[in-house]
């Protein structure tokens, strides 16, 4: 099923009216843990033990979700170290083992529950040292550090993924996770160079590219990092041959970190100018991360948020951070009250967990009754 095959389902899509909501479900954080160093030991956790250190999904809860809560739609996490271990270099050879596991978690959700999913390297536009994350490691493409992994490299990276899910029309690929503090125009370059990798490997399907600044949609406009040029001057320079890439913003509560109960930063209002930067520039996005704590106010703009994406057409879908196989009592976002998304869970409280919470208040309400179910994942 390579490109010239696949070429007629993607121009029978762009044919169709612009839909509003196509993807909408939660995010599977694990396949980047255990690596993590207060102290910042390069190595640490690396290769990292299965189901122990590191585990992608529970299989029995992402039935829960597309059975029970008829969402449509995972982002995966993984993390480049372990895929292409330090020993290998970034690029087209792969710990096989490691691919294998995280194949079977992308199988599952694809294969045998019919639903999309977004494999999503968890690696801050970064390779070489995740030790202390997000602020550890090379940054891709930076030639005036002799360790940094080369835009080639990554190229070949994306080549070599895509090419071993180019059979598979419901994955998704998100180039990075949250790039900050580099140029904005290496971004870019690194960006092109994935897509170019993932089209030549003969993948047609949807590829969401991120912004810098952790791809805040708040400061999508806005000078990031130390200077570092708005998102919104280059990411529009972005060419797909295809034209089936979206933009990938994150979106947070107070600080816009993730790590507070109370929510102070309206969606909408956040959302407003990147939303008229997409329409100025004919372009689609997806909310890959956001979230809000245990209480009353969270609840309410966590609906607002996911209302704003609905009523407004340049997004495409969204995805809740977040569930996984190994969080615990650990709270992933938004307090350390709040538990995780994962179904059956409690939190550190002993109490029943976010998605009793957080889900149940504001997530399943809004999940459209009409996502895409099947076909190629794509922009409509």
């Amino acid at each position: 099923m390579k490109l010239s095959f696949l070429l007629p389902f993607i121009f029978l899509t762009i044919a169709t009216v612009w839909a509003k909501i196509l993807y909408a479900g939660v995010n599977e954080s694990g396949g980047e843990f255990g690596v993590f160093s207060s102290t910042g030991a390069k190595g640490t956790g690396l290769p990292g033990r299965f189901s122990v250190d590191y585990a992608f999904i529970n299989k029995s809860t992402v039935d829960i979700f597309v059975d029970q809560e008829k969402v449509n739609f995972f982002r995966v996490t993984f993390l480049m170290e372990r895929m292409c271990p330090l020993s290998f270099g970034l690029g087209r050879k792969f710990n096989e083992t490691y691919f294998a596991e995280f194949a079977d978690a992308i199988n599952h959700i694809t294969v045998k529950k019919g639903a999309y999913a977004l494999l999503d390297p968890h690696n801050y536009m970064r390779y070489n040292d995740p030790s202390m994350q997000p602020f550890s490691g090379s940054v891709i493409g930076n030639t005036s550090d002799p360790t940094a992994a080369t835009t080639k490299q990554f190229e070949d990276f994306w080549h070599e993924l895509a090419s071993r899910f180019v059979l598979n029309p419901k994955v998704v690929f998100g180039i990075n996770n949250e790039p900050h503090d580099m140029p904005t125009e290496l971004l870019l370059k690194n960006n092109q160079a994935a897509i170019n990798g993932i089209r030549s490997a003969g993948a047609v399907q949807l590829i969401l590219a991120p912004g810098n600044g952790f791809t805040g949609g708040h400061s999508w406009t806005q000078v990031t990092g130390n200077g570092d040029a708005p998102s919104s001057d280059f990411m529009n320079k972005l060419v797909d041959p295809i034209r089936n890439t979206a933009i990938d913003v994150h979106e947070v509560n107070i600080d816009f970190s993730g790590s507070h109960a109370e929510c102070t930063q309206p969606g909408p209002s956040n959302l407003a100018n990147i939303t008229t930067w997409l329409k100025q520039n004919s372009l689609k996005a997806f909310l890959s991360e956001f979230g809000g704590g245990n209480n009353e106010n969270c609840f309410q703009q966590v609906d607002d948020l996911v209302k704003y994406l609905a009523a407004n057409d340049e997004w495409i879908g969204w995805t809740i951070w977040a569930a996984g196989p190994i969080w615990g009592t650990a709270s992933p976002c938004c307090g350390a009250d709040t538990g995780s998304l994962e179904p059956g869970m409690l939190n550190d409280l002993g109490q029943p967990d976010a998605f009793s919470t957080v889900w149940a208040k504001s997530i399943r309400p809004n999940i459209p009754k009409n996502l895409k179910r099947n076909g190629v994942s794509g922009l409509n």
